[in-house]
């Protein structure tokens, strides 16, 4: 018999605890080891607990949910994070990327999305559904221009300029995009469009089991940790350039 899914729940909502704990244990498979109320009680049992994943509510009391994934993070939790919020709003979902979250599910999702997301979170994957890389890839459209200077290993995307009176910007590409096959750098083209690994698997004539072991790869040379964090990083660096099939 397969070890359950260890899941805490921090939301400062009873009702909303009791019924994520009702769809997610009638679920073989997974089990809820603990309900935080707020994000420092989110933090503190985060630790205690070491859950496979963590449901966090964004608008918590006393922490909200974004910083105490971040705290999380920072200790080095290896919960996947999945951020649950009733705001279908474009600042909280790349907050919560920035964050390090896994996932992102709106509370009005299907209790078959909930139980889905959070298996796909505790193996260790991320949650990048086609809303999400579209919004991503649509943010970075809307950027207008680049800053003059950038973080070291920071690319301006292609055919950015700088903001009118400052100078261009003369930034170099992230030196671990040399550590690439150039395989893998089309593998990260195609994840930073939203493939899936199947669709990838298709476009390159691979094997699933082949595509899966690039992203892989990809992730652990760049440092990266996961899909989510490595479509941000394609277009960050101009690897991926928003508008270019």
């Amino acid at each position: 018999m397969s070890t359950p899914i260890r899941v805490l729940l921090a939301d400062d909502q009873d009702l909303v605890r009791v019924g994520l704990r009702i769809i997610l244990e009638s679920e073989d498979g997974i089990e809820v080891v603990g309900e935080a109320r707020n994000g420092r009680e989110a933090v503190t049992l985060g630790r205690e607990l070491a859950p496979d994943v963590i449901c966090m509510d964004v608008q918590m009391p006393e922490l909200d949910g974004l910083e105490a994934t971040r705290q999380l993070l920072r200790e080095g939790t290896a919960a996947g994070i999945l951020i649950l919020t009733t705001f279908d709003r474009d600042d909280y979902l790349f907050a919560a990327l920035e964050a390090g979250a896994s996932g992102f599910v709106l509370k009005n999702s299907s209790p078959e999305s909930l139980v889905d997301a959070v298996q796909v979170v505790a193996r260790g994957d991320a949650l990048l559904s086609p809303d999400v890389t579209r919004r991503v890839i649509e943010s970075f459209a809307r950027r207008p221009a680049a800053p003059a200077t950038a973080p070291a290993g920071i690319k301006a995307p292609a055919g950015v300029k700088a903001p009118a009176g400052e100078p261009t910007p003369t930034l170099t590409p992230a030196p671990e995009l040399d550590a690439l096959t150039d395989r893998e750098r089309e593998v990260l083209e195609l994840l930073a469009a939203g493939r899936s690994n199947a669709e990838i698997a298709r476009e390159l004539y691979l094997g699933e089991a082949t595509v899966k072991t690039h992203v892989s790869k990809i992730l652990q040379k760049l440092g990266l940790r996961d899909r989510i964090q490595a479509v941000v990083f394609a277009y960050e660096t101009g690897v991926a350039v928003p508008g270019r099939p």
